[in-house]
């Protein structure tokens, strides 16, 4: 699963697949993989994709927002990003970012991160 994710998010970075034809991907089970709790260990390349089935969640640690540390509960960033409702299951898409020397807290969606200093890997969270 993980070499599609790959490929998929290669073309989606060069505008080569629309929102419709990832969608087709996801709808057919070929894209996306049941999210793990924390996604540190896959954040090692800034630029990397995964898309990810996650149930939201409004408990756990949140490092962050908009970018969220890795070490962060993958269910509850979903939720305090907006990609998922609390309960809800849906497909996310997770980019790998350059880690901050800061991350901002911040309370959304019924969620509550923590701002925290320097940390060495970082990620977004969007809905599909």
């Amino acid at each position: 699963m993980k070499v599609i994710q790959e490929l998929v998010a290669h073309f989606d970075r060069q505008g080569k697949l629309t929102r419709k034809e990832i969608r087709g991907l996801l709808d057919q089970g070929l894209l996306a993989a049941d999210a793990p709790q924390r996604i540190m260990d896959l954040c090692d390349q800034p630029g990397n994709t995964y898309y990810f089935r996650v149930t939201g969640a409004t408990e756990g640690m949140v490092w962050g927002t908009d970018v969220y540390t890795g070490d962060s509960v993958l269910a509850a960033v979903a939720v305090h990003a907006g990609a998922v409702k609390a309960e809800e299951t849906a497909i996310i898409k997770v980019t790998v970012m350059q880690p901050l020397t800061h991350y901002q807290g911040s309370i959304r969606h019924g969620v509550s991160s923590h701002a925290f200093g320097r940390f060495g890997t970082a990620h977004k969270v969007e809905a599909i």
